[in-house]
């Protein structure tokens, strides 16, 4: 059959190539396993002994959506102090800019870097321009920054990361933070695929680079530089500490700090009583996006550096070259071997059902068919690795779905390759700068910011709402019936509003009284009026399904159970202080 003889041409060069690939990644499980039953655990550093200034820099285009709802969570998270936040916007995106002004309104240690010209341009581009901002800060408040952390407008900070941070640069001038995407459903496939990928990646691949010596790529988001070697590379780099023509300056500055010789550390993904000490947050969860995404860190992982350095490394870093780089034969032959050994699979079951001849066997010879099984049983052995790992982060439920989304996965990265191949080709020729693609950034529910909730005194002094010594004065003579915040009210301490809101802060929920047209007079009678001044509640909007719901007392779950009988839409609570209440329940309520 003309089928089989073309099916066994191409199916042996491509098996060559998987079981080089395979032995590769066995090998290096096989080190990692080695490694982590030979030694123990490293052990958690303690607490550094001076809190330095950090300056935490987010890039920004068109994402006025995103970034309230992430320095509010995150600002109200974060258990380390002193710590800034520098925004950098472009001067043609005005409503990221209206965000950003109304964040530095409300927090003093917020603030806009306004980058020279109109964007977007390159992420790298607008962290240098916030690097600019921050030095004219500090000339204008006489301090000093000491760590620069880099995040995204969709990044939840967990709350001792900036902590862990401050403690690593003791002795390391960059330290990465891990990543890990948010859980999501089973049945979000492309999502999925980042979970599984990150998972292996941030408990075998990473630690082993370190372990062995190579450069520590950032992952681009909690990446702690000190402030020593950000000036060595603006020094060494015409004060460009990030490379603006690279798609990957993560990637590329993890390497320029590595051949400086400066020390780098990965921490340890480690569970504590908050979850995995890690950045969270949602990847892209089309395909589309996902191709986009990583046809750019192709691009510059892959092409960028592989033009900038060659092959031209010490042994530790070629080796990571490599594995860096395979990806370019590896993503494009991968599709096209799963069909292959689909097809080989299914006709020797059917020959094996019906007694007939199998004709692939037959044209692939004597020793090919052992070359074949080999290959099978290694990536079966890899599946097992990933499912492993996926297991220790997600749980063994989600871990079921990693065959299946390896087969997802390699179509995601197939289309991405001949993007970053073909653009990346069409730029050289035509001499052209390669453009930098913005991904869509979401953020998550308040559901899934809970588990990173802080007190209520933390953040009322973290954010300057308080002293601490008023806090603590405040805490020493509070009667056990009274709440804090209500104490501190009464003290006068506190103002009701900037209690209320702190309180939205901490339980990352909108406040604020709403403006009268925003008031429907209709959905304030849809929940019966006894009901609405029992729960000290007032619907007054209706939008896209939801009821939204105005109120001074923080939701229980008893509360929506029973506001629910009453309507069928989901509802959504909005903080206002009680004397705020009082005034909309006596013109509404009957």
């Amino acid at each position: 059959m003309w089928l089989d003889g073309w099916v066994a041409a191409c199916l042996v060069p491509l098996a060559c190539w998987l079981l080089l690939s395979s032995l590769d990644d066995l090998a290096l499980a096989v080190a990692f396993l080695y490694r982590a039953l030979r030694r123990p655990p490293a052990p958690v550093p303690k607490p550094a002994a001076r809190r330095r200034r950090i300056a935490v820099f987010v890039p920004l285009w068109q994402e006025h959506g995103v970034i309230e709802e992430m320095v509010e969570h995150n600002l109200a998270a974060n258990r380390y102090q002193p710590c800034d936040l520098f925004l950098g916007a472009y001067p043609n995106d005005a409503r990221t800019q209206a965000a950003v002004g109304a964040l530095t309104r409300r927090f003093p240690n917020v603030h806009l870097a306004l980058c020279p010209h109109d964007g977007p341009t390159s992420k790298a581009d607008c962290l240098n321009w916030i690097f600019q901002r921050m030095l004219l800060f500090e000339e204008e408040h006489a301090v000093r920054f000491e760590i620069v952390v880099t995040h995204d407008a969709e990044d939840v900070i967990h709350p001792d990361a900036l902590k862990r941070i401050n403690a690593a640069m003791d002795s390391y001038d960059m330290v990465q933070i891990p990543v890990l995407p948010l859980p999501t459903s089973f049945r979000e496939w492309t999502h999925g695929v980042y979970c599984d990928e990150f998972a292996e990646f941030q408990l075998k691949d990473i630690p082993m680079r370190q372990a062995w010596g190579a450069f520590l790529p950032s992952n681009g988001v909690g990446t702690g530089y000190s402030r020593e070697v950000l000036e060595r590379l603006a020094a060494a780099h015409t004060n460009r500490v990030f490379d603006p023509a690279c798609l990957t300056e993560d990637y590329e500055n993890g390497f320029r700090i590595h051949a400086f010789g400066r020390p780098q550390m990965f921490v340890p993904l480690r569970r504590g009583v908050d979850g995995f000490l890690a950045t969270r947050e949602y990847f892209p969860r089309s395909f589309s996006a996902a191709v986009r995404q990583r046809a750019r860190w192709v691009t510059g992982i892959a092409l960028q550096a592989w033009e900038a350095h060659g092959w031209q490394a010490p042994p530790p870093d070629l080796y990571w070259f490599w594995r860096d780089r395979k990806g370019l034969v590896g993503n494009l032959v991968a599709p096209l071997t799963n069909l292959l050994y689909l097809y080989g699979w299914a006709t020797w079951a059917a020959s094996r059902l019906t007694g007939r001849a199998w004709t692939l066997g037959a044209e692939l010879g004597v020793v090919q068919p052992w070359l074949l099984v080999s290959t099978a049983a290694l990536a079966a052995a890899q599946v097992a690795i990933r499912c492993a790992c996926v297991t220790r982060v997600y749980g063994a439920r989600f871990a079921l779905g990693v065959p299946l989304r390896m087969f997802w996965g390699n179509a995601i990265n197939f289309l991405a390759t001949l993007i970053a191949l073909r653009r990346y080709l069409w730029a050289r020729l035509r001499g052209r700068p390669l453009v930098w693609v913005k991904t869509e950034h979401t953020y998550p529910t308040r559901a899934a910011l809970l588990p990173h909730r802080r007190r209520l005194g933390e953040i009322l002094v973290g954010s300057a709402y308080l002293e601490a010594a008023d806090l603590e004065y405040a805490l020493a003579s509070k009667p056990p019936d009274r709440r804090l915040g209500e104490h501190l009210v009464a003290l006068g301490k506190l103002s009701e509003a900037d209690l209320y809101e702190a309180l939205s802060l901490q339980q990352s929920m909108p406040f604020g009284r709403p403006a009268p047209e925003a008031v429907s007079p209709a959905v304030t009678r849809t929940l019966p009026a006894h009901m609405a001044r029992k729960w000290k509640v007032l619907p007054f909007r209706v939008r896209a399904g939801r009821l939204f719901v105005l109120g001074p007392e923080l939701p229980t779950d008893e509360m929506t159970r029973e506001l629910s009988r009453f309507c069928s839409l989901e509802i959504d609570f909005q903080l206002v202080t009680p004397s705020d209440y009082e005034e909309l329940a006596r013109e509404y309520l009957p």
